[in-house]
């Protein structure tokens, strides 16, 4: 149903360059930039809907966020022992934090589509096969970045996933045997802290684009009915 949805209201990046020529001799301006917003904003919000959701993210091999370098090698050293069950749970925590930040990541995408013109419509119907992806997340990704970092650093804390952080740093950054720095003193430098922030952050705003550009694809390979007032009147 919500890839039905999807293709139904996003069905203007599928419009030939002619015929969207076209349209726009009979159109607005205004009209013809609020259909174009109108792909975008719905594009943008089913995404992060869909991993806003309980597992979007972690139970999704596609846009699944693994621990950051560092981590990852002592997930993998803990592993082989059978006693990664710690940082395994802290993979979970980012994850749960990813998902918990994605409504937020739909506000940022509704407002980063507010500047479209008609040029760049023409270009997004143009262009290749993630156009309308690839405008939106140069558009869009510092800023998100930026505003999204909060919501993460909410999350982070609300999971327990910086109290993981902490309790695992001293073995990385001291060198500790495996097992003896993993529930030992707690690092205070919050470095650590900040590699996992960018991490999560980064990971989330790719799982987004990855499914804003995979409907992309289906949706100009396979174009079917519009749904809403302002892209029937803009494309219809």
């Amino acid at each position: 149903m919500l890839r039905r949805q999807f293709i139904i209201s996003t069905l203007a990046l599928t419009i030939a360059p002619a015929a969207l020529a076209q349209n726009f001799g009979r159109l607005s301006q205004t009209d013809a930039r609020s259909g174009i917003r109108a792909a975008l904003e719905t594009a943008s919000r089913l995404a992060t809907q869909r991993l806003g959701q309980a597992d979007g993210f972690f139970g999704d091999p596609a846009v699944h966020i693994p621990l950051p370098r560092q981590l990852a090698s002592l997930q993998s050293q803990l592993s082989r022992v059978g006693m990664s069950g710690p940082v395994d749970d802290l993979e979970l925590r980012i994850n749960r934090s990813a998902e918990a930040a994605m409504p937020a990541a739909g506000r940022i995408f509704t407002d980063a589509v507010q500047s479209i013109s008609v040029n760049d419509a023409v270009s997004i119907v143009r262009g290749g096969d993630t156009a309308a992806t690839d405008y939106l997340r140069g558009r869009s990704e510092n800023r998100l970045t930026t505003l999204l970092r909060p919501s993460m650093e909410d999350g982070l804390t609300g999971s327990g996933a910086y109290r993981a952080v902490d309790a695992v740093e001293p073995q990385i950054s001291r060198g500790q045997s495996l097992l003896g720095g993993l529930f030992g003193n707690r690092s205070a430098t919050g470095s650590l802290r900040d590699t996992v922030t960018d991490h999560a952050v980064g990971r989330a705003i790719d799982g987004v684009f990855h499914y804003i550009g995979q409907e992309e694809r289906a949706i100009r390979q396979d174009p079917v009915q519009r749904g809403s007032d302002i892209l029937r009147r803009v494309f219809g």
